[in-house]
């Protein structure tokens, strides 16, 4: 008896259930035929011990490309999940069929099969490559004891683009779409020089390539791998500019190679109308509250003494408006950006800051150093106005060749700082002002004392 399956949705969502066994007339348990929605119980009614589930990886649509192992898991099961065509594969290994069911998100499908491991039922999963690799797995672990777990791979569609492009991609970036923003996947692109990302329906491949247009992104090869290893196998090597004006299937692989092995996004070009990069921006590019009034020169100088690196972790401490935070986190957007900030009304002012900039800084309402405990330990550290009381914290936390930078308005304060940092400089600023006859002067403003190590 063939394997029966109800229809089922498309196969980025669509599972069917299938209870297996020998079944020729009504089920003697309600007397009725079997149908969608019912379930057939397995023969014993005795409590055994948990079953095994089997996540079996199927590559293209050849069932003569299944190991052997595959095949004795989905012949020996009594409970075997997958989308339609994937059960359609597994029909010539005779299976018994018995009832079944649609099952319209893997999750249920994991539920379900959860439910029978722990009946003794032995269940075979199918799904699409290698399960492990942003697969089935993931979601079968949250139910399914990893004990009573094995996994049987076969090439994952990642690896099968690249090897359908002759490429290596042990040092890709996958970004697999699914539950991400543009914003973000461009933000986990920026700094890739090579990377595949697997579009969905909501994000398909043209709006992936809208969004690197816009980031200024540059690419010397890109291609789109669609239905690898079945029948309707696609792979098109396009431009940016194909990819983000043509029509892809949804379900795809983008695989992407930045120019000479350079980072994807940034490099712009002539027609380039993007923001130009600078730092020590003027303080009208913030939202600042009463009584913060930073020198943008001052910040320029805190920038370049903080030697901004392309990834890792910069906190500010003592953030007040956040502009050192934010700046950091516009011009190294691969940087993980911290601001600590006591006073809820100067962290909702930093937060609409970094809004306004278009940067991402995740702001910690909390007194320094209490508020720094649960942070990723940082590369970089700022330390503001009235952050210089964890100090020592910062430094026990502060990464191997790590960098710290202080503003400190007095000089014995900055003296004790650069004891344990081991540089200090006094910054002093004259701002011009016309003077009422027309001519210019020099107003003087209050001195920073700038304190950075160690060093």
């Amino acid at each position: 008896m063939l394997l029966r399956a109800e229809a089922l949705a498309d196969r980025g969502t669509g599972v069917a259930r299938v209870r297996t066994g020998t079944m020729s007339g009504p089920c003697p348990a309600c007397a009725r035929s079997p149908s969608v929605g019912h379930t057939l119980r397995a023969r014993s009614a005795s409590v055994a011990e948990p079953g095994t589930c089997t996540v079996v990886g199927i590559a293209g649509d050849d069932p003569a490309s299944l190991p052997p192992e595959a095949v004795r898991a989905i012949v020996s099961a009594r409970l075997v999940v997958g989308s339609r065509r994937h059960l359609s594969l597994v029909e010539h290994l005779g299976v018994p069929g018995a009832a079944a069911e649609a099952v319209d998100d893997a999750d249920a499908a994991c539920r379900t099969a959860a439910a029978a491991v722990r009946e003794g039922v032995p269940v075979c999963v199918l799904t699409y490559g290698d399960p492990g690799f942003f697969g089935i797995v993931r979601a079968l672990l949250r139910v399914v004891d990893r004990r009573h777990l094995r996994v049987v791979p076969a090439p994952s569609l990642v690896s099968l683009a690249f090897a359908r492009l002759g490429l290596p991609w042990d040092d890709a970036v996958v970004v697999p779409a699914g539950g991400r923003t543009l914003d973000d996947i461009v933000r986990a692109l920026r700094l890739a020089r090579k990377a595949a990302v697997l579009t969905t329906t909501a994000l398909p491949p043209e709006r992936i390539g809208r969004a690197l247009r816009r980031a200024s992104s540059t690419v010397d090869f890109a291609a789109v791998c669609s239905n690898l290893g079945t029948a309707e196998e696609r792979v098109t090597v396009v431009t940016l500019e194909a990819l983000a004006t043509g029509t892809f299937d949804p379900s795809s692989i983008v695989v992407l190679v930045g120019p000479a092995g350079r980072p994807l996004a940034g490099w712009g070009g002539p027609g380039n109308d993007g923001a130009p990069l600078a730092w020590g921006l003027p303080d009208d590019a913030f939202e600042l509250g009463r009584g913060v009034v930073p020198d943008a020169e001052v910040r320029a100088v805190v920038l370049g003494k903080l030697r901004l690196p392309p990834t890792g972790v910069l906190w500010e401490v003592g953030a007040g408006g956040g502009t050192v935070a934010v700046e950091a986190a516009a011009i190294s957007p691969g940087l993980t950006v911290v601001a600590v900030e006591e006073r809820a009304d100067q962290a909702a002012l930093l937060t609409s800051s970094a809004a306004r900039r278009g940067a991402t800084v995740t702001v910690v309402h909390g007194r320094a150093p209490e508020a720094c405990e649960a942070l990723p330990d940082p590369e970089r550290v700022f330390i503001g106005t009235g952050g210089v009381v964890a100090l020592d914290h910062v430094l026990e936390r502060l990464r191997p060749g790590g960098v710290v930078v202080a503003a400190l308005g007095d000089v014995a304060g900055a003296a004790r700082a650069a004891e344990r940092l081991g540089n200090l400089v006094q910054l002093g600023l004259g701002r011009g002002r016309r003077r009422a006859d027309g001519t210019w002067g020099l107003v003087a403003v209050d001195p920073v004392f700038l304190v950075w190590g160690p060093s």
